[in-house]
């Protein structure tokens, strides 16, 4: 990297954006306080030892750190001067993630606390300094071993292990400040209405003030479309209704992913711009109809891929913007039109180019770590942090036509019994903050597993028979309204029933296939290399595994979509389509074949058109 650049340089808001801003990211003080006795050895006042480059985490190469060990705690300075013309504005300084309980000072006086090592936090700088003043800051985040923690993939022993992968801790995501009026706009909730052909949308205000009001104007490549006031000295989120013509009107969807631009402007009693952001949003919905899931009243069969957002010299920090962007086209190239994004709330870019290339996505929370002991009948114990954390994301990320479903929870297997567990209590809390935040989606209460909620809008099962006639005979009970479902091996079931909800498979393959391995290892030394099942003797039989597999899912009429596991090697785990540094691994257009039959689902869709 250029000296003097700044890594991760691109606004990292692009759904809510302003012009005037500063990113923080670049050259740190570090110190890694492994005892967590920091703030009694002073280190809240005093220069730090090392050097850190942020957004990196400091067990990745490109942190200039590089440790792996357990982190119990680090900590962050940096000294700057607010520009000179942000005189007369609140200074808000933003963190888009930080792992795991954070706490931020400014000037030796804190300014904010944050759990959760997934999803944004802002501190309000107040009257600490002003405009052309320095001011110092520093960060201490926390990063326990053990209890319920959402983790994600983060390995909880001292080496990556099967599926678990390099841990992650402290800031990992941009770091920016931001001036604002005090009376300012905060970010919109922008609710798209396909059959009224109209954008709804709520515009979050810091707070009322006389005269004040809200104004939007939606465009697209030929101008101005519509735009709507309203009063902004009442409620403290005004709504707005954005009516878009016949003529103007462009469904969002994979073969046409059209934005329109959204300026959005609060004026004081004169007209005066006090505050204004730009956004864009999308013209789509999502339906369900019987087994079918809908996209603009249609089946669109979810070719979905599994995507860890993993990277070898970043971990869970992406090296670059166009590496997020790098990492859907390879997927869009082997035919998948979408992906879970897995075990991690994906930074909001990634979500901005999947809107832009028309990609599909399930959000999903990182909530691996809740794997306590206990009692096989009570063996997950998330906490309430859970169901904090799962709402920021959602807040976050509501506004992203990309988005068309929600998993709050993967996993979490746990016998069901006649007792309410502390499982059953937080999985329904997520299920209801999900609808309660976000009622044009659907909601699978968990992935896989541990189906708790009898009204999940979405059931699913997660498979790795590897061989495609068994695979069939596994999934031949849809049809009956009797699905695979994942039981305990005693036969013990982790799930309420099923109720005839759209199902599908939303993890299978994970063919294992190392090309390299399988030359030089004569043993099956799965530290080294894994992947599910035995691993293919050679490419030739991984696509007959892969479209094997593939078929009995694409040829099934009550099959909505499908999730292969997985992009890309990870570490050891060598069930990648590409390998973990992006490179070739298979011939990508025998995958993509293979995924580009038409599936059944979609030839019912046509009859009932």
């Amino acid at each position: 990297m250029p000296e003097n650049s700044v890594p991760r340089p691109e606004y990292p808001r692009p759904q809510f954006v302003r012009r005037d801003w500063l990113n923080l990211n670049g050259a740190w003080q570090f110190e890694t306080d492994r005892g967590d006795s920091g703030l009694e050895r002073g280190l809240l006042g005093r220069e730090l030892r090392d050097e850190i480059l942020v957004p990196f985490p400091p067990e990745s190469e490109l942190s200039g750190i590089g440790d792996t060990d357990f982190l119990e705690a680090v900590w962050y300075r940096r000294a700057l001067t607010l520009p000179a013309d942000w005189a007369g504005r609140h200074v808000l300084l933003h963190f888009g993630a930080v792992d795991y309980d954070t706490t931020v000072w400014a000037n030796g006086e804190e300014v904010a606390r944050h759990r959760g090592g997934f999803t944004p936090f802002t501190a309000d700088l107040g009257d600490i300094a002003g405009s052309g003043e320095e001011v110092v800051l520093t960060v201490r985040a926390r990063d326990p071993r053990s209890g319920p923690q959402a983790r994600g993939k983060q390995a909880i022993q001292y080496a990556n292990h099967d599926c678990n992968y390099t841990r992650v801790t402290g800031i990992w995501q941009t770091v920016w400040l931001e001036p604002v009026p005090e009376t300012h706009l905060r970010r919109p909730r922008i609710t798209p209405d396909l059959a009224g052909s109209a954008f709804h949308l709520e515009l979050p205000l810091s707070g009322n003030r006389p005269g004040h009001r809200v104004r939007a104007v939606l465009s697209d490549a030929d101008g101005e479309v519509t735009r709507a006031e309203a009063r902004a000295d009442l409620d403290l989120a005004p709504r707005l209704h954005l009516p878009v013509p016949h003529d103007r009107r462009r469904e969002w969807g994979p073969a046409d992913p059209h934005l329109y631009d959204l300026r959005l402007e609060l004026l004081d009693a004169t007209g005066r711009v006090v505050d204004r952001a730009d956004s864009y949003a999308g013209l789509r919905a999502v339906g369900l109809r019987g087994k079918a899931v809908l996209l603009n009243g249609r089946p669109v069969f979810q070719r979905l891929v599994l995507d860890q957002g993993w990277y070898p010299d970043g971990l869970m920090t992406a090296p670059t913007d166009e590496a997020l962007v790098r990492d859907i086209e390879l997927a869009m190239e082997a035919g998948f039109n979408g992906a879970r994004l897995h075990q991690k709330v994906f930074e909001e870019r990634f979500l901005y180019h999947a809107d832009r290339l028309g990609y599909l996505v399930w959000g999903e929370f990182g909530d691996w770590g809740c794997e306590v002991g206990g009692s096989s009948g009570d063996n997950q114990q998330p906490d309430a942090s859970y169901v904090g954390q799962w709402l920021e994301a959602l807040e976050r990320d509501y506004s992203h036509p990309s988005i068309i479903g929600w998993c709050p929870l993967n996993e979490t297997y746990q016998k069901l019994h006649d007792r309410i567990t502390q499982l059953d209590a937080v999985t329904r809390a997520m299920f209801l903050a999900t609808k309660a935040m976000d009622t044009t989606r659907p909601v699978i209460d968990a992935s896989g597993y541990a189906h708790r909620v009898a009204e999940t809008d979405i059931y699913d099962s997660h498979s790795y028979e590897q061989d495609p006639t068994a695979f069939r005979q596994q999934m031949a009970g849809l049809a009956k309204d009797a699905p695979y479902t994942n039981a305990h091996e005693s036969g013990a079931p982790y799930s309420v029933p099923y109720r005839g909800q759209p199902y599908f498979v939303s993890e299978f393959g994970g063919i294992w296939w190392d090309p390299e391995a399988a030359a030089a290892q004569s043993g099956e030394d799965r530290t080294l290399s894994w992947g599910y099942g035995e691993r293919v003797r050679d490419e030739d039989e991984f696509h007959a595994r892969f479209s094997g597999l593939t078929e009995v899912l694409l040829r099934d009429r009550d099959m909505f979509g499908y999730c292969y596991t997985q992009l890309t090697d990870v570490f050891q785990e060598q069930n990648g389509v590409y390998r973990f540094d992006r490179g070739l691994k298979l011939d990508v257009d025998r995958i993509r074949a293979a995924q580009l039959r038409r599936a059944a689902i979609e030839e019912e869709g046509d009859t009932e058109d």
